[in-house]
């Protein structure tokens, strides 16, 4: 039987403690020690992360300031070369234009002279009447002379045009050698300074000029020649509107010299 006045030996004894909580006591030490190598570790990484983020957004800063510089001069260089190449094309257009309004004058000039040239021609028909038969005969000599003179100078003026369209057809071609257009140029200059139609006419002047500022021509997708060049236009309407007028004023100096 239990002794009841012992309590040692009361039947209720506290329940002996386990080996295995030394053991747990035991792993807890190392695992709060992991603990708190995994938070200063982390503690670290995010100081190192944040470190390195810092450096790297300087130097992106960095380069996107001097890629902005470098955007902006060339910018600037840009916008110049834009501003500097449209004065120029200012300029030629002003210079372009002076050519054409004084070629224009000149032709205005021709047509008036043609027209008084040919009143006095209907004038001169009205008084064939009046003339001796070797007068008449003398006029219609000198009309059948010049005109032949001027069917000579027609046919030179075709073959002129025909050089001349050629020859800003290959200025305006992005594939036709260049050279080419120099050599129809050195033969058109050679011609008008011996061919004696040519000569008298003085077409070498009208020729260079259109060497030098007749630059215009029709855009990419044009397959007509005709539509390439300005000014040369306006220099074969003038010389055409001349032949026509130098015939004139050959048959009215052989009229009055007689």
């Amino acid at each position: 039987m239990n002794n009841l006045n012992d309590p040692r030996q009361w039947n209720i004894q506290p329940v002996p403690r386990d080996d295995g909580n030394k053991w747990n006591y035991a792993l807890l030490v190392p695992m709060l020690g992991l603990a708190a190598f995994r938070w200063i570790w982390s503690r670290e990484s995010r100081k190192e992360t944040e470190e390195a983020k810092a450096k790297y957004s300087g130097k992106i800063k960095s380069i996107e300031k001097d890629l902005e510089l470098k955007y902006r001069n060339l910018l600037m260089e840009s916008r110049s070369t834009v501003a500097h190449l449209e004065l120029e094309l200012e300029k030629e257009q002003k210079r372009s234009l002076g050519f054409r309004e004084a070629i224009n004058s000149q032709i205005r000039k021709l047509l008036e002279e043609k027209r008084l040239l040919e009143r006095e021609r209907e004038q001169l028909k009205q008084q064939k009447q009046l003339f001796q038969l070797s007068g008449a005969a003398f006029y219609m000599n000198c009309l059948e002379k010049e005109e032949q003179w001027q069917i000579k100078a027609k046919h030179l003026l075709k073959e002129f045009e025909k050089a001349l369209t050629e020859r800003q057809n290959i200025y305006c071609s992005y594939v036709l050698h260049r050279s080419r257009r120099f050599v129809i140029e050195n033969n058109l200059l050679i011609r008008a300074a011996t061919d004696p139609i040519a000569a008298e006419m003085k077409m070498e002047t009208g020729l260079i000029d259109i060497f030098k500022h007749d630059k215009h021509c029709a855009d990419l997708m044009n397959t007509n020649k005709q539509q390439n060049g300005s000014l040369m236009w306006l220099y074969l309407k003038y010389w055409e509107l001349a032949i026509e007028l130098n015939k004139f004023k050959k048959i009215e100096k052989a009229m009055l010299s007689k």
